[in-house]
């Protein structure tokens, strides 16, 4: 059975990041474990460039901690101007692999409170009258009546981010 240590302990992330690789690697077994993980980066990243370290600085974290571990993933969720949007890392045998989410236009007043210094989920927590809103479906859900939720979101851009992984003849 092969160990994926994921640097997060967000329900959403662990969710998508077990689905991705049950998805891709059907055959195979993995036990998924979450963990806290400081990304080095605010709170909430305000740049793509900020959001990727985030990610790979989880990852970096991860497998000194981990090192044992078969698979270490890092997620992060910033800003892209006036989007939303999360990098995939994973690092397997010492080789990386990313991929970008979807990328979710924001309303004004939420650009506006990020400026302000919230982060995202707690503008949407404020603005849909929710509580803790990005351990579940996340901005994506309140924004598209639930057609699509973070977890769903992030497991297209783990399994895009696994291409590398799946065809290792190639890269």
């Amino acid at each position: 059975m092969l160990t994926i240590i994921v640097a997060s302990t967000n329900p959403a992330k662990i969710t998508a990041v077990t689905d991705a690789f049950n998805a891709a690697f059907p055959q195979q077994s993995f036990t998924t474990t979450g963990v806290s993980t400081d990304s080095g980066v605010r709170d909430q990243p305000l740049t793509c460039e900020e959001t990727l370290l985030g990610a790979n600085n989880r990852v970096i974290s991860c497998r000194q901690r981990y090192p044992d571990a078969d698979y270490i993933v890092g997620l992060e969720a910033g800003l892209d101007d006036n989007f939303t949007f999360a990098w995939m890392v994973i690092e397997h045998q010492g080789k990386k692999s990313t991929a970008r989410s979807a990328s979710l236009p924001l309303p004004p007043l939420a650009l506006e409170k990020i400026a302000q210094g919230m982060e995202l989920g707690d503008v949407m927590d404020e603005m849909f009258a929710q509580q803790n809103i990005k351990q579940k479906g996340g901005a994506i859900a309140m924004l598209t009546h639930h057609l699509l939720s973070r977890s769903s979101v992030y497991q297209q851009a783990l399994i895009l981010a696994l291409i590398p992984f799946l065809h290792p003849e190639l890269y």
